[in-house]
């Protein structure tokens, strides 16, 4: 047995198989009993654990089966993860625990300010018990030089981390400095990217199971558990329960006076808990995360709950805050958070009321983890489908298009940098240094680390790169294209399936997120940000500002585009912000401003509608028990007045309701362009003004409540993902304008709102929009709205950023709020996976004007199609055909692909098929479902380079043959001169290797 299994790999595959990664290649070692031994480091690409997981085991027995699985599937050739680059070999839980105890520095422990010659003196001391673990301690530890040579350099470090410096690979850019500081789990991450990246694969594969197995062996001699009495409850519990006791008390009573409504009240409330539930959490973790001494003053080992947490090994701040703080708030199933919520945590136990509100969210947590495994693993199926024939074809395709990329910044923080998000790109012109001509990288260099690093340091804005996007390779993508080959590190080969690792890269963590929905008990998380804080220290500059003071000099925004940037000494931008209506500024233009000064703050419940000028309120319509009724607060008898809904009544149908603005003789006081002042309410608006009252400039005439916070989690994100991937036009979108000009409002239609925009420019058509009444607009008669202003708020359609923007906003737009629903849950995607699928989701051209082909005006070709067709008028001198892209969903696009045994094998067979048969359609067979299908060889990896050898034989055959046919009629026409000789009319018939299949 011994013999057969020598040098002969098995593959091994752990049940749902969402990458490439859930199938690895083995050696396999004779055991004694029945388990198959799993390597801990490859549990995390398997997604395995050790509680009963079943694995298939598969033997392969040709000879290139056997060659592939050794040289592309062994797991030691599989350290990189190929969604995001970074490596998938990571120790967990217990070799993180121990890694994090073994790098610990302590004051006061045995053998501190020792010094060592050399890391065995280290270990021989620390055996003789002469030195704690650790101890501060000088040593000199053996380190390599950029020319290669051994030199000794001396380190303030502990016994422990000198333990693991003597693990890393000799080399200079692999220095002890790696493992001189406390490791957690991203440290560790890092340590072995750094080694992979710059010791080569062999080295860092052992590194990494030496690394487990001294972290397995440490965590065991630590002895880390942890009972009961390491669940701390701070001692401030009870005195902020206590207050916010009383604060709630105190919105009862508001209510009850009727100053607040129900739902403001219900807001508030649930703020007040989630600000004691969030106090409480951070009085247990300054508690537990205190350094505790000892009489000596030497410094104890840090609770075991926090190091489990803080060094990454299991658990997280949100669970230490139900064993030793607060529950906190809970979501009821529809998603609203109940207003009591639970003081208790695990450790002093819960009431039976409260254990009874927790099981919503338990019970829901198991409910969404079984529905959605299904919906990821369709959405995976999906995107499988539409990007299956996206293959690298090319070196490169030689476009000189391109995309700009930039850091992403949400709320004011940088989410992802610009190194991060160029790192293995392609530049697509020259980086240049900003305020000088010198170049940092020329156009077309692939950007490593070192190249990422310098560009981010030097203040570069935006890199224009190369994009899957933007190729023109024939099908498939080109490698400048593409870029890196995450799983690699290096260029991406040709033959690589990019568009398959595309859709495993987003479809896989779907379902890990989906089963992971019930590990917070459904916590209603989150306080609402009313406040803007500068991130950076700089100068402030407003953007298209649109200002208002009011009675009281504050300054209020009114504008809707007006942005607040922050800019360094050199003018560099460094931060900005988005300052919405009604909006408080709290600083001026031009102002110096510290990290963390106050910039804006806003009333995080209520959208407010503000007088723009002093005048008298005049109420338009505002009709009572039609289009108005008065909100009676039985607890309080006060009323409020609140916009209803008019449209349903019988009397209310061509109702306008509105507030204008009138001075002392009656006139409507007008703005700036000389339009009336009139605010059109919608529904639910609260009125804060009375019909006749006197106002000043920035009062609030009315606001607009948002909505009560839900609570997120991927339940939101997975639907969220499958809308944006199929392109769905979401339910109440935006509409953006389409052109420069000014705004009008025109003549309504039933129950719409017509809005007119008047062009600036001469010669372009005035562009008319339907609104639906009651719907908050935020654009006043006369207003300038540049092109891509909204001008109805909500959720943009992808399809019209792609037509009044192009493909570059939508790619932005796309790739930003698919990572944005990845980046709540801590998911890592690279940009470029969402870039190939929205590439396959563009591979139609709408026909604008026919020219001189045979398509029609509104037929949806093929690129490749329209490029054949026009090509083809162009040669024969008539007009080329003028087309703009439309975005089909993935559904959609896979329904339409050139293969119709590709889109016959998805969905719709038989209408697919019949369909086909009437148009008698030919199938390439160039995608890999085709194939697999018809049961050859797929065009890509392995199977593509026998097709490529194969093609280039071919092309060669027909050179000799033309060469041999040429040679013979030289001699036929030397022999006869004048008869024409037989041989030239000979035709040799070369068989075709990619043969057509053809539906008859």
């Amino acid at each position: 047995l011994d013999e057969v299994i020598r040098e002969h790999p098995v593959l091994l595959n752990r049940a749902p198989t969402l990458h490439r990664l859930g199938i690895q290649a083995f050696e396999p070692v004779l055991i004694e009993g029945k388990a198959i031994q799993l390597h801990p480091l490859v549990c995390a690409a398997f997604n395995a654990d050790f509680d009963g997981d079943q694995m298939a085991v598969h033997v392969p027995l040709s000879l290139e089966a056997q060659l592939e699985a050794r040289v592309l599937m062994m797991s030691t050739n599989n350290v990189l993860s190929p969604a995001n680059g970074k490596p998938i070999i990571v120790p967990s839980q217990d070799m993180i625990l121990g890694l994090y105890y073994i790098s610990m520095m302590r004051e006061g422990m045995k053998g501190e300010g020792m010094a060592f010659a050399s890391p065995d003196e280290v270990e021989h001391a620390l055996s003789a018990g002469e030195v704690h673990l650790h101890a501060k301690i000088t040593a000199r530890i053996p380190q390599a030089d950029e020319e290669g040579n051994i030199v000794m350099k001396r380190f303030e470090t502990t016994p422990g981390r000198v333990r693991l410096g003597t693990l890393l690979p000799m080399n200079a850019k692999a220095p002890f400095e790696l493992v001189n500081r406390l490791l957690r789990k991203k440290e560790v991450q890092e340590v072995i990217d750094t080694v992979y990246r710059h010791c080569g694969q062999k080295e860092s594969v052992i590194f990494c199971d030496q690394i487990m197995g001294l972290g397995f062996r440490e965590a065991f001699k630590a002895g880390i558990s942890f009972g009961k009495d390491d669940m701390v409850v701070p001692q401030a519990k009870w005195e902020i329960v206590g207050r916010t006791r009383e604060l709630v008390k105190e919105f009862e009573q508001q209510y009850m006076d009727g100053l607040i409504t129900q739902r403001e009240k219900y807001n508030k409330v649930v703020d007040a808990w989630s600000q004691c539930s969030d106090e409480v959490a951070a009085a247990m973790m300054a508690e537990i995360s205190a350094v505790r001494r000892d009489e000596e003053g030497r410094e104890l080992e840090p609770n075991s709950i926090y190091m489990m947490s803080h060094s990454g090994a299991r658990g997280s701040p949100a669970q230490m805050k139900q064993l030793g703080g607060m529950r906190g708030l809970m979501a009821k199933p529809s998603g609203e958070i109940i207003e009591t919520p639970i003081i208790s945590n695990f450790k002093e136990g819960l009431t039976v009321l409260e254990y009874f509100n927790s099981t919503h969210g338990a019970r829901k947590g198991l409910a969404d983890t079984a529905l959605k495994t299904a919906n990821s693993g369709y959405l995976t199926r999906r995107l499988v489908d539409v990007a299956q024939d996206c293959i690298i074809r090319e070196q490169d395709c030689g476009t000189d298009q391109a995309i700009t990329v930039k850091a992403a910044v949400k709320d004011g923080e940088v989410v992802a940098s610009l190194a991060e998000r160029i790192l293995g790109r392609v530049t697509a012109e020259d980086v240049v240094l900003p305020g000088s001509d010198e170049v940092i990288a020329r156009a077309g260099t692939l950007i490593d680390e070192r190249m990422a690093e310098t560009i981010e340091r030097e203040g570069v804005q935006a890199v224009r790169i190369r994009s899957a996007l933007t190729c023109e390779a024939e099908d498939g993508v080109c490698a400048m294209c593409y870029g890196r080959d995450l799983a690699r590190g290096t260029m991406v080969n040709v033959g690589e399936a990019v568009g398959i690792i595309a859709a495993q890269s987003i479809g896989e963590p779907g379902t890990q997120l989906t089963m992971r929905t019930f590990h917070i008990g459904g916590i209603a998380q989150g306080g609402q940000q009313s406040t803007q804080e500068a991130a950076q220290a700089g100068k402030v500059v407003f953007r298209n500002p649109n200002i208002l003071r009011n009675a009281d000099g504050e300054q209020i925004a009114m504008g809707r585009n007006m942005q607040i940037a922050i800019v360094d000494e050199n003018g560099v931008e460094r931060a900005s912000y988005k300052v919405t209506y009604g909006t408080r500024i709290l600083v001026t233009d031009g102002q110096e401003v510290q990290r963390g000064d106050r910039l804006f703050e806003w009333d995080p419940f209520n959208t407010p509608i503000i007088a723009e000028r002093d005048g008298t309120v005049k109420f338009v319509d505002l009709i009572s028990g039609v289009s108005v009724r008065e909100d009676l607060d039985e607890a309080t008898g006060i009323s409020q007045k609140v916009v209803m809904d008019w449209r349903t009544g019988a009397k209310g149908s061509d109702l306008k309701p509105e507030i204008l603005i009138i001075d002392d003789n009656g006139e409507p006081v007008r703005n700036d362009a000389g339009n009336p002042i009139a605010y059109a309410m919608s529904v639910d608006a609260i009125l804060s003004v009375e019909d006749g009252q006197k106002v000043r400039a920035g009062d609030v005439i009315a606001r607009i409540p948002r909505e009560g916070a839900k609570t997120k989690d991927i339940t939101g994100g997975l639907p969220r993902v499958a809308e944006l991937f199929e392109a769905r036009r979401p339910k109440d979108h935006a509409i953006i304008a389409e052109i420069d000009g000014h705004v009008r409002f025109g003549r309504d239609y039933k129950n719409k709102r017509r809005i007119t925009i008047e062009p600036v420019e001469e010669g372009v058509e005035p562009v008319e929009y339907m609104l639906p009444k009651g719907k908050h607009i935020p654009v006043q008669e006369g207003d300038f709205v540049q092109k891509g202003d909204y001008i109805m708020d909500g959720n943009p359609a992808p399809h019209d950023i792609l037509q009044i923007l192009g493909i570059e906003a939508l790619a932005d737009y796309m790739i930003n709020e698919v990572q944005e629903v990845y980046r709540l849950q801590g998911v890592k995607i690279n940009d470029k996976h969402i870039e190939v699928i929205v590439r396959q989701m563009l591979q139609k051209m709408e026909i604008v004007d026919s020219g001189g082909t045979t398509l029609l005006k509104g037929e949806h070709v093929d690129r490749q199609e329209l490029e054949e067709a026009n090509a083809k008028a162009i040669a024969e001198g008539r007009e080329p055909a003028r087309a703009q892209p439309v975005l089909l969903g993935i559904t959609k696009a896979s329904l339409s692909t050139r293969s119709f045994i590709s889109a016959a094998s998805f969905q719709e067979t038989t209408r697919v098929l019949t369909e086909a048969a009437v148009q008698g359609k030919r199938d390439k067979l160039t995608g890999l479902k085709e194939n697999v299908i018809v049961g050859r060889l797929i065009p890509a990896g392995t199977g593509g380079a026998a097709r490529r050898i194969r093609r280039i034989a071919h092309e060669r055959d027909l050179k000799v043959l033309e060469q041999k046919r040429a040679e013979a009629e030289a001699a036929a026409a030397l022999a006869a001169p004048e008869s024409d000789s037989d041989m030239a009319n000979t035709v040799i018939d070369t068989p075709d290797d990619d043969s057509d299949l053809i539906v008859e």
